[in-house]
């Protein structure tokens, strides 16, 4: 049986450690163990357990931020409709995933503190999908298919914040069940092109 790289374990074991006990308590000792390698091993691959959050997110959750920069420079490209509709859908996906793995820090300020040090050393940050996602819109915007006076910046906190209290809000809920992710990614691109599409010229 062929052995996965050590690069591919660490992140594999990155990713299962972070999920099940939090990123605050998921050390990079244990993650050495878990994959089977030192934790001299695992620093010859990456410089910090930051940085390995950074990785687990964008080489194993969905690819949100490729996909903003992708539309972004191809403002025009398919209806505004389905891609806000895919970006809501992977956005919604991406929070899912992410949520139960950053969670931790939140209950540590000092410790959420460095963390975020660390990833602005790292150009990273959960900022960085609203710029891509105000990227793509002032885009459509430049190419005619946002209204010019919207506030893209603000359609962008929107939908990407509703996708992300997806990832908690309905926990508490009678059904205890999120909203099934397609129907919820229709409808929040639909509403959202409600305030920010160039209306349709009466026929």
């Amino acid at each position: 049986m062929e052995t996965k790289p050590t690069r591919v374990r660490i992140l594999d074991a990155a990713h299962e450690l972070m999920l099940t006990v939090g990123l605050a308590r998921a050390t990079t000792k244990e993650i050495a163990r878990a994959a089977g390698c030192s934790e001299a091993a695992l620093y010859k691959h990456f410089d910090s357990k930051e940085e390995l959050f950074v990785r687990v997110l964008t080489e194993r959750l969905p690819r949100l931020t490729p996909l903003l920069g992708g539309l972004a420079a191809e403002p025009g490209r398919g209806t505004l409709e389905e891609n806000l509709t895919e970006i809501a859908r992977q956005a919604a996906l991406f929070y899912e995933q992410s949520f139960p793995i950053a969670a931790s820090l939140y209950a540590e300020t000092q410790l959420k503190r460095r963390h975020d040090d660390a990833l602005r050393t790292l150009g990273a940050g959960p900022h960085l999908p609203i710029q891509g996602l105000d990227a793509y819109l002032r885009a459509e915007q430049a190419a005619g298919r946002v209204r010019a006076g919207a506030d893209t910046y603000a359609a962008a906190s929107l939908l990407l914040g509703a996708c992300a209290q997806r990832a908690f809000a309905y926990d508490a809920t009678d059904s205890g069940e999120r909203p099934a992710v397609d129907e919820f990614a229709a409808r929040l691109a639909k509403t959202l092109l409600g305030g920010i599409s160039v209306a349709e010229p009466a026929v």
